[in-house]
């Protein structure tokens, strides 16, 4: 069996967990959350590249990619960061639905999966 290590850990969560040769990042929501959807994609996706390269990875080797968006009115202002920031590398597998989430100034949180 693969070894599973944790990275950036504490009593709720593993910010990236690495089985095998994938790597799980938890839900990432962005820190200036009063900016509206497009800039918090933007904070959200940066933060996701930080991660990845912790682990010796990058976006070109993301395998899924989950979005929640607070208002899905929102769909096409997330789509323009996200076209912007893939910067034409592959896209991964990805789905979008709505949520509620606990924070109500919270409009985007996102979920990746990626090859190590």
């Amino acid at each position: 069996m693969a070894d599973i290590t944790r990275h950036q850990s504490n009593q709720k969560l593993s910010r990236v967990v690495v089985h095998g040769a994938t790597a799980y990042l938890s839900g990432i929501t962005a820190d200036d959350k009063s900016q509206g959807t497009h800039g918090q994609t933007l904070q959200i996706l940066n933060k996701a590249d930080a991660l990845l390269e912790t682990v010796g990875t990058n976006r070109g080797n993301l395998l899924l990619t989950q979005i929640f968006l607070r208002d899905t009115g929102d769909f096409d202002e997330m789509n323009l960061a996200w076209i912007e920031w893939m910067d034409g590398a592959a896209p991964p597998a990805r789905v979008t639905v709505g949520a509620d989430f606990a924070l109500p100034e919270i409009l985007v949180e996102m979920q990746f999966t990626a090859a190590v």
